[in-house]
């Protein structure tokens, strides 16, 4: 069994004084966590490897962690970040391994698809939140090029965009 936030912090906050025994446990812990979580996020084949690497990570930034915030939201920022790493590899390998030679010609096909997906997305969020991300990531305008467009603050513009794309973050990693 997985131990509880309080736990997770207490033996962290210990390891971070130098006890070593605690540590040595909070890291069995972190490992049954990281299983877990990479379970149905990656094949089997690259769990281990994975894993390893975020304890890697995780022992190189312990010190970062803060005994004041909780605990697992900052591994889970750790694992996440790692995870999206290993999809770029995994990615760029796949890619690597068809060559230019079998690249396919560009089709309007992707873009629809692409674009299809995004306005499913995009019924989740705000219109305001749609608008200025559609005009900032999108179609390229500045910050104050859509706040002129929207007549939205440049700061509303930013925090408008910051909330929309963590939205669709958390959906597309709910829909996996």
């Amino acid at each position: 069994m997985i131990a509880d936030e309080a736990e997770m912090a207490s033996m962290m906050a210990a390891a971070q004084k130098g006890d070593a025994g605690m540590y040595r446990a909070l890291l069995a812990e972190v490992q049954l966590w990281l299983e877990r979580y990479y379970r149905k996020r990656v094949a089997p084949a690259q769990l281990d490897d994975l894993v390893q690497e975020v304890m890697m990570a995780v022992h190189h930034k312990r010190a970062t962690w803060d005994p004041s915030r909780a605990f697992y939201p900052w591994l889970a920022a750790i694992a996440r970040y790692r995870w999206v790493d290993h999809l770029r590899k995994v990615y760029r390998s796949a890619e690597d391994e068809l060559g230019d030679h079998d690249a396919p010609e560009d089709s309007e096909e992707e873009a629809v698809m692409a674009r299809m997906s995004l306005e499913r997305l995009f019924v989740h969020l705000p219109d305001k939140q749609v608008e200025v991300i559609e005009l900032v990531k999108i179609e390229g305008l500045s910050i104050a090029e859509a706040s002129a467009k929207t007549g939205q603050s440049e700061s509303l513009v930013k925090v408008n965009i910051h909330r929309g794309l963590k939205k669709l973050s958390a959906l597309v990693e709910k829909a996996e």
